[in-house]
């Protein structure tokens, strides 16, 4: 697996509601609509020497997420943020972490679908653990799975909701292949991205990435489109086939558990020359640099 458990974590305080608690005594209700229906919205932030970066963007894609969702209220920024900082010092934190912030809809009174039976107001999950970035940065392997994202007439990507489950059947698929993880195509059959991350190629000298129709808007996705015009690279947005990434000159993944990693096969296809290109290698440092200056310090 590429990620495995990091004895640095044993005994991490974990926060739910406000109430800080040892991982082992943490508990969130079985009448949560998290439980009954994965009904909460998400986000991954990572912490490098003290900051947080691109932590208002974060926090505003959760925003419209629980908004789409109607949620009945969402925590300020400010009380979200405060909460992240009691968690990191309870713990000790300063670099090398991950946080994964959860808000969910709240507690209901009786178990069942219907929002109006949340009458507690949201509950805000903050879980950080030291975590490197999880993938081989020699590079990944990658199969094309048979589970394709939803149409945004589904369940629109645009909200960062809790159903998980397209993206762990593919990772399944994955796994049983022997990969790393698993591209996912959408409703046309269109790449959209993999199961965990956001997908770029490079091909004729310019950089690709897929349109974010059948998937999330992703803010390391937009960092590295912002970094390409520094860099002096051409960006297309658009609908492109495996074909295409098959031929692809470089590939590579973004997303804020893992950074940038190359992709060194797809369904046993080589991508260019099965090592880190330049084009990956260039923003892969760019957006290194980028994430450990830049962005509120909160420790």
């Amino acid at each position: 697996m590429l990620q495995q458990f990091d004895e640095r974590n044993r005994d991490l305080i974990v926060n739910v509601a406000g109430a800080l608690t040892h991982r082992d005594a943490a508990g969130v209700s079985p009448f949560d609509s998290v439980v009954q229906g994965g009904d909460a919205v998400w986000e991954g932030l990572r912490l490098t020497n003290g900051r947080i970066f691109a932590l208002e963007e974060h926090l505003a894609r959760l925003r419209r997420s629980a908004h789409a969702l109607a949620f009945a209220a969402v925590p300020s920024d400010d009380s979200m943020t405060e909460e992240i900082r009691r968690t990191l010092e309870a713990n000790g934190m300063r670099d090398g972490v991950h946080i994964r912030l959860t808000l969910t809809r709240g507690v209901k009174l009786t178990s069942g679908m219907d929002p109006r039976l949340n009458v507690t107001g949201p509950c805000l999950i903050v879980l950080a653990e030291f975590k490197d970035p999880v993938y081989d940065l020699s590079g990944i392997r990658l199969i094309t799975s048979s589970v394709r994202r939803p149409a945004p007439d589904s369940l629109d990507p645009k909200i960062h909701h809790n159903n998980l489950l397209p993206s762990i059947l593919a990772k399944i698929e994955a796994n049983v292949a022997g990969a790393d993880d698993a591209v996912m195509l959408d409703h046309r059959g269109f790449i959209a991205e993999t199961n965990a991350t956001h997908i770029f190629m490079v091909s004729s000298g310019v950089l690709l990435t897929p349109t974010t129709a059948s998937c999330p808007e992703g803010i390391t996705r937009a960092t590295v489109l912002e970094l390409a015009v520094p860099a002096g690279l051409a960006v297309a947005e658009g609908d492109y086939t495996l074909p295409q990434l098959y031929n692809a000159a470089e590939a590579f993944v973004t997303g804020t558990m893992g950074g940038l990693a190359p992709v060194v096969s797809v369904d046993g296809r080589v991508i260019g020359d099965g090592g880190i290109g330049p084009v990956t290698k260039q923003l892969t440092e760019a957006y290194q640099n980028l994430t450990a200056t830049t962005g509120p310090v909160v420790v």
